[in-house]
């Protein structure tokens, strides 16, 4: 799930977003409004973290353009704007939902979570390959209905290849998404992790195409 941050200050910013990436979201982090809508325009973020005091214009502003564009893009107004008014005309201008500051980050990540079922990803987060199966919102694997216990970088690598089966990642794609995730990649990080995966999953579940990269098939075959 790829959360779109839209925060000024930027201490605060840099603590959600370790926060949410702790969490396992993938984060990007803007600080004015402009540069919010123009990252959305590439169309690769799930939801929307919206404060209202931005130094360039109102978020309010920066909701409706979004609500002309993107209606169903789930969008959470974060702000020191507490007043029921204010609720009431962010909730009139499109939001979600509202967390005034100051506010606990389990809750954040509690709002978030409703939001991702509101978006149907709940229902559709288990992602089941032969034996093999990967809850993507909670981050639990399983074969044979075993529940298996992965390090989180070594679950951030097959997530990545169990929701794209079929296809194949090179190293350079799957060193990109350990980067999202903010994870430092050492030159052999991909090999080591896919050499600790093989020992966990069933035989031949995780192949390589030599000179390409790596694969899991949709079959598990």
């Amino acid at each position: 799930m790829r959360v779109l941050l839209v925060e000024d200050d930027k201490p605060l910013s840099n603590a959600l977003a370790v926060s949410l990436q702790n969490a396992n979201y993938v984060v990007d982090c803007v600080f004015t409004g402009h540069d919010a809508l123009v990252t959305l325009q590439a169309g690769e973020n799930d939801i929307v973290i919206l404060d209202l005091g931005l130094p360039d214009m109102d978020g309010l502003e920066v909701l409706k353009s979004i609500r002309k564009r993107l209606t169903t893009l789930p969008v959470l107004i974060l702000t020191a704007r507490d007043k029921t008014l204010d609720k009431i005309s962010g909730l009139d201008a499109g939001a979600d939902d509202y967390l005034p500051k100051p506010f606990e980050i389990d809750e954040l990540l509690a709002r978030l979570r409703v939001l991702e079922r509101r978006l149907g990803t709940a229902s559709q987060s288990i992602i089941n390959v032969k034996n093999v199966s990967l809850d993507t919102a909670h981050h639990t694997l399983t074969i044979d209905g075993n529940e298996v216990h992965l390090p989180r970088r070594e679950l951030m690598v097959l997530k990545a290849l169990i929701e794209n089966a079929g296809r194949i990642l090179s190293k350079h794609q799957l060193e990109s998404k350990l980067y999202e995730w903010g994870e430092e990649v050492a030159s052999n990080t991909i090999e080591v992790h896919i050499s600790h995966l093989r020992k966990k999953m069933p035989e031949n579940f995780i192949k390589t195409i030599r000179g390409v990269g790596y694969c899991i098939s949709k079959s598990g075959d």
